[in-house]
This record gives C-alpha cells, sequence and structure tokens, in this order.
C-alpha cells in the first residue's frame, strides 16, 4: 500500500512539473545581464519562477537574425508566453504569433498589431523628468549630459523627459544630448560611451544620465576614473556654483586625487537601479558617484504578465506602465541617502504629485 501511495504521489508531482507554465524570453542586444534593461526583464522572470512556480527559458541571440528563429522555437516547443525584450523584437515576435494564433506573446517597448501579444511599453519620460529635476538642483557646474543610446524615438522620450526635468529644477541649466549610434550595435558599444563622457566632462558637465543599455557601463566606467572635476580645468564660462556634498564624508583616495576647488561627478543609472555601481570602494558610508537612477520597471512588467497568463487573464494590446502604475521612478538607497536630502525628495515627490495628476505634462520629444 506504501509503495502504491509513493508511487501515485510521484506521479502526480510529475503531471504537476509537466504542467507548470513554461515562459521563454528572448533578449535584446547587450545580453541577459546587461546589468539594465534586459537584467529588469530577467529579474521578472525569476521572480515569478520563485513565487508562480513557473518555467522559464532564456534565448540570447550571438546575432539579430537569429533571434525569429529563437522565438520560433519556443512556439514550436510549445510554450505558454514568449516574451521577446526590445523594440528591436517586434518584427521576429509579429510574425511568430501570427503563425500560432493559439500561443500568447509578450513585447517589451513597443506595439504589435497582433491580437495575441501584449505590448509592454513605459513613459520612460516621467521618470526621466524627476531624475533631470535631481540633476538640476545638484549641479555644480550648472551643466549635465544625456548620453542616449540608439538614436531613436523611445531613447528620445529619456532624453525630452530629462532635460524638462533639469531646467525646471533650474531654468539656467544647460543639458548636452549625444548618442552612441544609429544602428542596434549603440546598446554594446561601452568604449563610445565612455569617450561621450570625457567630452562631456570638458564641456564643464558634472552629472551624466545615460539611456544606452550596456554602452552605459562605458559612463560609469569614466566617472569611475576621474571622480572629480577641477576648477583650473573648466571650460571658459562655466564656473562651480554651489558645493551640495561637501559634508559628504568622502574616501582617502577620493580626498587625494580630488584635493583643492573641486567637485564630485556622478552618473545617473537606468532601467534597473544602478547606485550600487557608483560606490567605488566599497563603502556606501562614503560618497556614492551614482546620484540616482531612473527606475523603467521592466521587471514589474513583465512579472504582471506572466501573472496574468498563469491566471487565465491574458490579454493583447498595448499595456503602458507610468508613475501612477509603479511603472518607472527614481532610486534613493543606501547608497545614495546622503547625496539626497530629505528636502530634495519632498521636492521631487511633489513635482511627481504634479504629473501624476497631469498638472504637469512632460514632453516626449
Amino acid at each position: 500500500m506504501k509503495k502504491i501511495l509513493t508511487l501515485a504521489l510521484a506521479m502526480t508531482a510529475t503531471a504537476a512539473s509537466a504542467q507548470a507554465l513554461r515562459v521563454g524570453l528572448a533578449y535584446d542586444a547587450g545580453g541577459k545581464f546587461d546589468k539594465s534593461f534586459n537584467q529588469s526583464a530577467y529579474e521578472g522572470s525569476q521572480r515569478a519562477k520563485k513565487n508562480l512556480g513557473i518555467e522559464t527559458k532564456d534565448f540570447e541571440p550571438s546575432d539579430p537574425s537569429q533571434t525569429v528563429q529563437g522565438i520560433r522555437q519556443f512556439a514550436q516547443d510549445g510554450f505558454d508566453l514568449t516574451v521577446g525584450v526590445g523594440f528591436a523584437n517586434n518584427a521576429s515576435i509579429s510574425q511568430v504569433a501570427k503563425e500560432n494564433p493559439d500561443l500568447y506573446f509578450g513585447l517589451v517597448d513597443d506595439v504589435s498589431a497582433e491580437k495575441n501579444v501584449a505590448s509592454l511599453v513605459f513613459q520612460e519620460e516621467q521618470g526621466s523628468y524627476l531624475v533631470g529635476y535631481l540633476a538640476g538642483m545638484n549641479s555644480s557646474t550648472g551643466v549635465v549630459g544625456f548620453v542616449g543610446g540608439m538614436d531613436i524615438p523611445l531613447i528620445h522620450k529619456f532624453e525630452a523627459g530629462f532635460a524638462a526635468g533639469a531646467k525646471a529644477a533650474n531654468a539656467k541649466i544647460k543639458v548636452i544630448a549625444q548618442y552612441v549610434g544609429t544602428t542596434p550595435d549603440a546598446w554594446n558599444n561601452p568604449s563610445k560611451a565612455k569617450e561621450i563622457a570625457g567630452s562631456m566632462r570638458a564641456k564643464g558637465a558634472d552629472i551624466i544620465f545615460a539611456a544606452a543599455g550596456a554602452s552605459g557601463n562605458g559612463v560609469i566606467d569614466y566617472v569611475k576614473q576621474t571622480q572629480c572635476l577641477k576648477a583650473s580645468g573648466l571650460p571658459s564660462g562655466v564656473k562651480f556654483n554651489t558645493n551640495n556634498f561637501n559634508k559628504v564624508a568622502k574616501s582617502a583616495a577620493y580626498q587625494k586625487a580630488c584635493a583643492g576647488n573641486t567637485r564630485p561627478m556622478f552618473f545617473i543609472g537606468v532601467d534597473s537601479n544602478q547606485n550600487y555601481l557608483g560606490d567605488f570602494d566599497k563603502n556606501p558610508a562614503t560618497m556614492n558617484h551614482g546620484l540616482t537612477s531612473m527606475l523603467k520597471r521592466v521587471d514589474n512588467a513583465v512579472y504582471a504578465l506572466i501573472q496574468d497568463v498563469k491566471s487565465n487573464k491574458f490579454k493583447g494590446g498595448e499595456r503602458r506602465f507610468g508613475l501612477k502604475d509603479a511603472g518607472v521612478g527614481y532610486a534613493v538607497d543606501q547608497y545614495n541617502k546622503a547625496l539626497i536630502s530629505s528636502a530634495q525628495v519632498a521636492k521631487v515627490e511633489a513635482v511627481k504629485a504634479k504629473i501624476i495628476s497631469g498638472t504637469i505634462k512632460v514632453p516626449t520629444k
């Protein structure tokens, strides 16, 4: 009897495993662990795996031309949901979705015309406005930079929001913008982004916001190498106007490299919370060089989609995530709490409320 019961339980467990929801993810350029956009999608799927008992499988194309084959393989294997991460996957997702009307698909960052595709799009300009506002309040030179990845309308939304926010906080601020490139390679070219960061610092930029996928790591690396601006190296017409961080504890290495009349340099992270990447001396108690991060909660959107499929509530069409849906935002944590005062947080939260209510309308281009 005991053997029969054990066998029955084993068969039940096997059947349950066989019925587990299967989700495939096809990633964009930059790879699954880009510390940014793709990684956020991955983390959403892993949270669903832990909380909802699903199975996941990843596909990272070494070449964009392979994407459609990878997505089609998920469909041929009968995956319940296949998610294409990034606008570049629209054509592939739409094509395979049309071929398989009985399966569900998700697309991050673009809208598909197919009825069995849930298109997850974000109001990036809203989150970018908030980090721009923080940059405007904290820039010591009155010059800030924006490094975009691929020169496309999607990233123009980041730039437009950032510039508008910075100018709302400081009407005299100068915003310098430059893009890494015009092809998908722009998402994975940190050396070019690093070069751009250097040119921006030469123009007096002390805070740089990168919306460039894995290329953004080049901006972070540049800030790590330089750490500060020196008064003697400022270009004509630029001077230090504020010294907001003079009372923040600094490492011995920083004090040595940035002695004299200097101001710290910062990056602003994107998509995921990248604040920790600015902790160059591995000590959160000393000054961090990540001022904040513009959070684009791809993880929340992917998780919500998987949850809908599991609950038999899948719905195709556009789903938009903004400030009111916690789809975008900004990050304050142990790494940057010494940089952003409670008074500044209160100001940003007031601006956030006005954006949600519609009092402030954020431009998208």
